[in-house]
């Protein structure tokens, strides 16, 4: 293979994760014509066209996916041999991109990102938001962070919080005008804050287990005047009282140490798995990866039950 296609190869690769010739140009430093440009030229050097492009979008044709599936992994497999070479002198530096939910990037790593990069001056942290399950080398990313029931098979992951449950809070204003509910069906005659799905838009039904050691899990459909599609728009909602929300606890943890929201229902909370950090392998893990890891855990032991 001509060495000189290198270069083109990884901005065809930048363009296709990123679905856009003008966000590839902004993390490459170079301008959108330039990319363009270098892509036509790749084409007809390979005889073969690889993008789709129309004035507003662009797709992969057939054999740019098919290209994109067999660079990907060997454009992964230099990245961390150069990430080696950079890691001789024990100091994590990179770009770290990680992929999160918006929850957890708010709950976890918002609150610790000024002493992490006061602790690791030579790492540059990009924050990739996606709630639903990433492939995160398909998607450029260095690590994720989900919830442990949402982990894909064959990746290796370690949990950063505690377990952690569904919990069902309100404003104390809210509780003083409506009352406390005290069982779920309860909830019937109460304001309850929607979640709606973006992909299926779909309203998300509360989680809740039978209260006793053994009781068995279901789901309550709710109702009220507001929904949302968006965690934090619906705890600033419960905090102005307008009614009950179901959340992961430990995205309403600061709201609940200042009294601002308030947990009911707590018999009835279903449990969950904890937030994990997860990577592909454990195999030469660049310093900048092992760098987060360990912030993380030391984090977790600061995290208590609420």
């Amino acid at each position: 293979m001509n060495p000189a296609l290198l270069p083109s190869l990884a901005w065809f690769a930048r363009v296709a994760r990123q679905g856009s010739f003008t966000r590839a140009a902004d993390e490459l430093g170079v301008t959108r014509a330039a990319v363009s440009q270098n892509l036509k030229a790749l084409e007809r050097q390979l005889g073969v066209r690889l993008l789709h492009r129309t004035t507003r979008d662009m797709s992969l044709t057939e054999a740019g996916q098919q290209l994109l599936d067999t660079l990907v992994p060997a454009l992964e497999k230099i990245e961390r041999a150069v990430q080696r070479l950079d890691d001789v002198d024990g100091a994590p530096s990179g770009l770290l991109r990680i992929n999160t939910s918006r929850l957890a990037a708010r709950a976890l790593l918002a609150p610790h990102l000024a002493e992490f990069q006061q602790r690791y001056p030579g790492v540059k942290v990009e924050l990739v938001m996606a709630d639903s399950l990433s492939n995160i080398i398909a998607d450029g990313c260095d690590v994720g962070i989900r919830l442990g029931h949402s982990l894909a098979e064959h990746v290796v992951a370690v949990p950063i919080t505690p377990p952690l449950s569904m919990a069902v809070v309100a404003a104390p204003t809210y509780l003083d005008r409506r009352g406390t509910p005290k069982t779920v069906e309860d909830l019937i005659g109460h304001d309850c804050i929607n979640y709606r799905y973006a992909g299926s838009g779909a309203l998300r039904e509360w989680d809740f287990n039978e209260p006793g050691s053994a009781g068995r899990h279901f789901t309550q459909a709710v109702a009220g005047s507001f929904t949302s599609n968006d965690d934090e728009s619906m705890v600033t909602a419960a905090v102005q009282g307008l009614g009950l929300i179901q959340i992961v606890d430990i995205g309403v943890r600061p709201q609940l140490a200042d009294g601002s929201l308030v947990r009911v229902l707590r018999e009835w909370t279903h449990d969950l798995a904890a937030f994990y950090l997860y990577s592909p392998s454990r195999e030469h893990r660049p310093a900048k990866v092992q760098a987060l890891h360990d912030f993380l855990i030391e984090k977790r032991a600061g995290i208590a039950p609420v």
